[in-house]
């Protein structure tokens, strides 16, 4: 009962390991999960603990695994996940995993070297292949123009520079010089530029695109390139296209002049680029092999070395003691676990085979302990979203129980519909029952929020069902499940009045008149029959006023809702007080706060549900407004009609009590307080021991000394009156006498005062707001309905009032569309609204009463944890 409405009891534990059982009982420790560890040495630089060498080879392995996993991603090789989680090897078996990683980092190292090199040279052979038949191109078309061209002009310039050659002076051809090579797809146009400025269009270029994209032979990339071939006339221009060349990173090539030799030379490159692929067709296989092995143990290697990692880390955050060759820790553990703490330690002592014991002893201390709630599947959401606002205060009561039923109804009141809450919790009922399955889809973020709130989702479904029945609506429509109380019947005789008088077009159904209701009648005719057995007439649906009934119905429902959850708020805070012994605040807070809201707001939920059993139908319209009731109780003013005898004078007493407790929580607690202050002020005195003369008597007096662990201590001691020495002082080097001390030497009346008054000011104007904001579940349930009703009328009403082949096809249709609108809009967006409108009134409402949130939460140290990545220590 207290750990599911309360913090699991913590206490302070100081633990004795010896060394040679440390690692053991630590690892033991990380399995169980269930102690979390004080860093004793915060002052010490990280680089400068015991156990960093041992750290630094933990983050060497870890390195070299990330090196593995990011190959095997490389590859598209899956890592294989058995679902092992192996213990934490012994420091003697690290030795083994470094040699073990360390050899196939080099066998992988190897292999991508000697890969990379034969893709490398695969890369160039290749390039060399096309550029060959290219320009094998080039100059065949070459040759044929200038066969061509043999009886041509000997001043065409032009034609014989699409030879390679050109006049001399004396009209003899000269050769002309060429380079080529590939250069990147993009760069082509660049390239062109660069070339026709740099040279001032004295030199030639001719180039084609490469069809099969290349492989980059480090990274893997595609590659898209052109083979080119650039003509020019001397060695100055041959330089200067070199040096174009080099700066856009295009590799050239030899080539042949004469066809001859680039037949034989493209013989030789095919060749080698069948030799080649051999190669590395056995290499890719064998870097598979290794890598299969490799994704087989990943796992289990990387829950390994975390796991070691998270025994060191935690042994640095301990204090050495060499002469007792010992390690010292402090934890905070759960009480209800200490004998599974204790069976750890033993397990990991023998594991160690140690002689020496491991010891744990419960340490008294003024720290506050860490928030430690225990949740299950169910309440693990509904705690988050608790936590979320702030995690509570040690042993204070923990809201996240009563969440449970209260988060999912007031998103109901707001989300009220049958047909929508039925999707609602059939998506949270697939959630639950393949989580298993879908757990694994872990890429989307979005998806992760969704999965791991599956089961609000379905306790959010499972209540819109109920208030969706209880407002009787399903997709904006009523069921008639029960039939109507209304009656037809009785009504002809007075429409036909009703017609003859005026000239009407709505017939309204008059429940004052005798047979309407069912069951009324008879001898008396205005009592109301039977009513709709539960939940809203689906008469309501066709009435013309049916926003103006169902607006009131709410709205005082929303109020009536809004002040409970409020009050049990207040009794909440109650309990912690109780809980905490804080009697002054029971009789200086919570007194006057319940007074204040029930003065008002009580008094108000009272006159709603009177009203509601003393009006019916046949005295309707002389029903007093509750508004103007609730300014005139405010005004002192005598209401027109009274709801009962003396209520105008009751009203006034609620109002001087109301007003009486504001300053009863504004002075009341100060004064006390200040009373106590001064009274312990006047009661302290300082004792001072006289010293003692060489003539006194000794057997009065004597002289005491006491050892406790390395701290010895010596005092003078009073056979009378012998000072306690506490071991929990000496410890923390504090006692009760310095922290009263502090106490009062931080007593300050005007930040008692400040403090005292922001706090009344907000309750007093909190409690008016807090009510209106309740507001929001009318409101939004308005919305959602009125919504709901658009989208019907709008698109499945249309189809629904087409008959004919037409009809069916549109209706297949438009079902689509109404389907795609009401996930995206209904259940999307307003469920969303309706989700955060709840989460504010519970967070800032309901929460504001008694809940402090100022906690840290228990983060014990857990391998489970750290192997999942959830904490920092891995």
């Amino acid at each position: 009962m207290g750990s599911l409405f309360r913090s699991e009891e913590m206490c302070l534990a100081q633990l004795y390991l010896q060394t040679e059982a440390a690692y053991t009982c630590v690892s033991e420790l990380g399995e169980l999960g269930l102690v979390q560890f004080r860093d004793l040495n915060a002052d010490v630089n990280a680089f400068q603990r015991k156990f960093v060498t041992e750290v630094r080879r933990c983050d060497e392995l870890e390195r070299k695994l990330r090196f593995f996993e990011r190959e095997l991603t490389k590859d598209d090789i899956e890592i294989v996940d058995t679902g092992e989680n192996p213990d934490a090897p012994l420091p003697s078996q690290m030795i083994e995993l470094e040699t073990t990683f360390e050899k196939l980092e080099g066998d992988m190292k190897e292999v991508n070297t000697n890969q990379e090199a034969l893709k490398r040279n695969f890369l160039e052979l290749t390039e060399l292949k096309h550029i060959l038949r290219k320009t094998q191109n080039f100059f065949e078309e070459a040759a044929l123009y200038q066969h061509q061209q043999q009886g041509a002009d000997s001043d065409d310039e032009s034609s014989h520079a699409l030879l390679g050659s050109e006049f001399t002076s004396r009209g003899e051809f000269m050769k002309l010089g060429f380079v080529a090579g590939v250069v990147a797809r993009e760069k082509v146009p660049a390239f062109e530029r660069i070339l026709w400025r740099a040279c001032r269009g004295n030199v030639f270029l001719r180039y084609t695109e490469i069809e099969t994209p290349l492989e980059d032979p480090h990274t893997g990339d595609r590659l898209y390139k052109c083979v080119f071939i650039i003509f020019f006339q001397g060695d100055q221009l041959k330089n200067r296209v070199k040096k174009i060349c080099e700066g856009f990173r295009a590799t050239l090539y030899p080539c042949p002049e004469t066809p001859q030799e680039r037949r034989e030379i493209a013989i030789g490159v095919m060749t080698r680029i069948d030799d080649l692929q051999h190669v590395l067709s056995q290499t890719d296989s064998h870097r598979r092999r290794v890598l299969s092995e490799v994704a087989t143990n990943l796992r289990v290697w990387f829950i390994k070395v975390r796991k070691i990692k998270a025994i060191y880390h935690t042994l640095n955050m301990f204090n050495v003691n060499i002469a007792q060759k010992c390690l010292i820790a402090e934890c905070w553990c759960p009480v209800d676990d200490l004998d599974k703490i204790h069976l750890a330690l033993r397990r990991g002592t023998e594991a160690s085979g140690s002689s020496v014991p491991s010891i744990l002893h419960r340490m008294s201390t003024k720290r506050e302990p860490p928030t430690f709630n225990r949740v299950t599947p169910m309440s693990s959401a509904f705690q988050g979203m608790v936590d979320a606002y702030g995690v509570s205060n040690y042993r204070e009561v923990n809201p996240a129980p009563f969440t449970i039923i209260t988060f999912p109804f007031l998103f109901a009141v707001m989300f009220g519909d049958f047909g929508h809450g039925i999707i609602l919790f059939l998506f949270g009922i697939w959630m639950v029952m393949f989580e298993r399955r879908l757990e694994k889809f872990s890429d989307s973020e979005f998806w992760v929020m969704i999965f791991g709130g599956r089961y609000i989702v379905l306790l959010m479904g499972l209540f819109s069902i109920y208030t969706g029945f209880l407002y009787n609506e399903c997709f904006s429509r009523s069921l008639n499940v029960f039939g109507s109380a209304w009656n037809t019947s009785a009504m002809p005789e007075y429409w036909q009045d009703e017609l003859t008088n005026q000239n009407i077009k709505v017939l309204g159904l008059d429940p004052n008149v005798s047979g309407v209701m069912r069951g009324s009648g008879g001898e008396y005719p205005y009592v109301i029959g039977d009513p709709y057995p539960y939940g809203m007439d689906p008469i309501w649906q066709m009435a013309e006023n049916k926003i103006t009934f169902l607006n009131s119905y709410k709205m005082k429902g929303s109020v009536i809702i809004g002040v409970t959850h409020m009050m049990f708020g207040l009794v909440l805070s109650l309990m912690n007080y109780l809980y905490f012994k804080k009697t002054l605040n029971i009789y200086t807070v919570f007194v006057p706060q319940l007074l204040f809201i029930n003065a008002i707001f009580g008094y108000l939920v009272l006159v709603i549900l009177y009203k509601w059993i003393a009006w019916g139908a046949y005295d309707s319209q002389t029903a007093p407004s509750l508004l103007i009731g609730l300014i005139n109780m405010f005004m002192f003013k005598a209401p027109e009609v009274e709801l009962y005898p003396g209520q105008h004078g009751f009203e006034i007493f609620l109002v001087l009590v109301a007003g009486l407790c504001v300053p009863w929580l504004l002075l009341v607690k100060p004064y006390i307080l200040y009373k106590r202050h001064k009274l312990e002020t006047n009661r302290h005195v300082l004792h001072v021991d006289p010293v003692i003369n060489p003539g006194s008597s000794m057997s009065s007096r004597s002289m005491g000394a006491a050892t406790y662990g390395d701290i010895s201590v010596t005092v003078d001691v009073d056979s009378d009156d012998a000072p306690i020495i506490q071991h929990d002082a000496l410890d923390f080097g504090e006692s009760s006498t310095d922290d009263d001390e502090n106490e009062r030497e931080e007593f300050d009346m005007t930040e008692i005062m400040i403090h005292q008054m922001i706090e009344t000011i907000e309750y007093c104007l909190s409690c008016i707001s807090h009510t209106a904001s309740y507001l929001r579940l009318w409101a939004l349930s308005l919305a959602h309905a009125e919504l709901s009703e658009v989208l019907w009328t709008m698109v499945m009403h249309i189809g629904l009032s087409i008959s004919g082949p037409l009809g069916v096809i549109l209706n297949f249709l438009i079902f689509w569309a109404f389907s795609t609108l009401t996930v995206g809009i209904l259940l999307g967006m307003e469920g969303l609204s309706a989700f955060l409108h709840a989460l504010r009134l519970h967070w800032v409402e309901f929460q504001d009463k008694f809940y402090s949130g100022e906690g840290y939460p228990f983060t014990p140290f857990s391998f489970s944890a750290i192997v999942e990545g959830r904490t920092e220590e891995n």
